[in-house]
């Protein structure tokens, strides 16, 4: 019985992430998962937010947008449409792009229902995955 399983996180440009891990919390669809080795195959939407990573004792994080996640006994691909490390995050680029998303949302300005629909989406999953960048980065520096 293997004690870890591969984690890769891609993202359409890069691969953000790849390493052995012990744990992995993800933002599913329909709340947290918390994945172990030899887990049942799976394969799941993940929302915006944070992705909690044990590895060696200690944790990490890793601030997601919306995508999905393929589960096998012993590994995890999660394909996302962007990601960070929460070291490499800049805390006030995201609290920038987070009140920005929210400004654009209350704007709103001349456009049709259908638009109005897309850019609530797009702008809510900014905002999520802003939110889940600072809290990310705040929870590394503990």
């Amino acid at each position: 019985m293997a004690d870890t399983l591969k984690l890769e996180i891609v993202t359409p440009e890069t691969t953000i992430y790849s390493e052995d891990v012990e744990m992995v919390t993800l933002p599913g669809s329909e709340g947290e998962a918390g994945i172990y080795p030899n887990h049942v195959p799976l394969m799941t939407r993940v929302q915006a937010g944070e992705i909690i990573v044990n590895r060696g004792g200690t944790e990490e994080v890793v601030a997601i947008g919306e995508g999905f996640a393929e589960i096998t006994g012993d590994h995890i691909a999660i394909l996302t449409d962007n990601a960070a490390n929460s070291a490499d995050i800049d805390e006030a680029a995201a609290e920038e792009a987070k009140a920005k998303a929210e400004q654009r949302l209350e704007e709103g300005g001349d456009i049709s229902e259908e638009e109005a629909k897309a850019l609530t989406k797009a702008l809510t999953q900014a905002t999520l995955y802003s939110q889940a960048q600072i809290k990310a980065k705040r929870r590394k520096r503990g």
